[in-house]
């Protein structure tokens, strides 16, 4: 029988060629530093090729190792996935689960729901990463995170979303402010660049060619709530954050805006070829219920 590769040199090589750095990529496995790189040089000595160019300062993966480590992560998440399949046959809501949330819903309905949650799926281990949804999606494609709770629409690829409600918006004036007859004539305060909820606010009111306040975008809704009660602007807020009580201590004014109500959608996303699909299904569920209350 033909010698093949351990997924545990496949994982330390993957975790070195990602760092390019044998300290970072031990600790990220939590081995030692020689034994890490006691497993790469058999693997080296298997494949009868250098994966990695090793100075005293620094290690380069040659290219036999950058596209040895991109075939590994494939391999690595298809192991995985069996040792998903396994749990969910057992039983789909135990064991733990990696889920990516971003800003402008973690703080607000991840609060509330997860006692209930808990309560509901006492033997689920939620494992919570708040980041933009760029970088939990690439985290979620690299198999780092299980799921992802997103704001629709966004472009997802091949993988799978389960909607689970509406989230309307509302426009925040400082108190007092005398409203303009079109919005689009209002100082817009934003989220800054690389958070969706910006673009989705704007498609959802119609606003695209809205007169922004380049010089005052906002790094989370907490920071534009503050803005707009100093009189700087007025925002688009989303229904669950005004629930979540952001407002509440500021001097504003909150209207609901004419028309067909604006809204963003509120998603849960996961792999295609996730063994736990039944898994997020319920979850999913029990997220929708939550958004309905």
């Amino acid at each position: 029988m033909k010698p093949v590769p351990t997924l545990r040199q496949l994982r330390y090589l993957e975790a070195v060629v990602e760092r390019c750095h044998f300290g970072q990529a031990a600790a990220a496995c939590n081995v030692s530093q020689s034994t890490l790189s006691a497993a790469i040089q058999e693997l080296e000595d298997l494949l009868g090729a250098p994966l990695l160019e090793r100075t005293k300062r620094s290690v380069v993966p040659t290219a036999l190792g950058r596209s040895v480590a991109e075939r590994a992560r494939g391999l690595l998440k298809g192991a995985e996935d069996l040792v998903d399949l396994a749990q969910a046959a057992r039983d789909p809501l135990s064991g733990p689960l990696h889920l990516g949330v971003i800003p402008t819903i973690g703080p607000f309905l991840l609060p509330r729901a997860l006692p209930r949650l808990r309560e509901r799926f006492p033997k689920l281990q939620l494992y919570l990463r708040e980041d933009q949804t760029a970088r939990l999606l690439d985290r979620l494609d690299r198999g780092e995170l299980d799921a992802v709770l997103l704001a629709l629409p966004y472009a997802l690829g091949d993988l799978e979303v389960m909607d689970l409600g509406q989230d309307p918006f509302s426009i925040v004036y400082p108190a007092g402010h005398r409203p303009a007859a079109n919005i689009a004539d209002e100082n817009l305060l934003l989220l800054e660049d690389g958070h969706c909820l910006r673009d989705q606010a704007l498609a959802a009111c119609e606003l695209e060619g809205a007169r922004r306040n380049a010089g005052f975008n906002g790094t989370s809704l907490y920071t534009l709530a503050q803005m707009v009660a100093n009189g700087l602007g007025v925002t688009l807020m989303p229904q669950m954050a005004i629930d979540a009580g952001i407002l509440r201590g500021l001097d504003v004014t909150v209207r609901p805006l004419a028309g067909a109500v604006p809204h963003r959608r509120i998603g849960l996303s996961w792999r295609r070829t996730s063994a736990r699909a039944e898994t997020f299904r319920r979850l999913g569920e029990a997220l929708t219920a939550e958004l309905a209350m």
